[in-house]
């Protein structure tokens, strides 16, 4: 499983910047759904390259039959 990072950057003001790492697809959003509630509203969302991958798993199999 692949390592998944949130790192926060508070200012002064209290201002909350998050960043989330090793999270591919909208799983970004769920899991920091109830975190983002709790901090207050969220002002601006930028997705991250990681935020257009697919999520979901794919799977190939391949005959080794035509090569024997």
């Amino acid at each position: 499983m692949p390592q998944r990072t949130l790192r926060f950057k508070i200012s002064q003001d209290g201002l909350v910047q998050e960043t989330v790492e090793g999270v591919a697809g909208n799983a970004c959003q769920q899991l920091t759904e109830k975190l983002e509630e709790a901090l207050g509203v969220v002002q601006h969302r930028e997705p991250t390259s990681e935020s257009y991958l697919n999520d979901e798993i794919q799977v190939e199999t391949i005959s080794t039959e035509q090569f024997l």
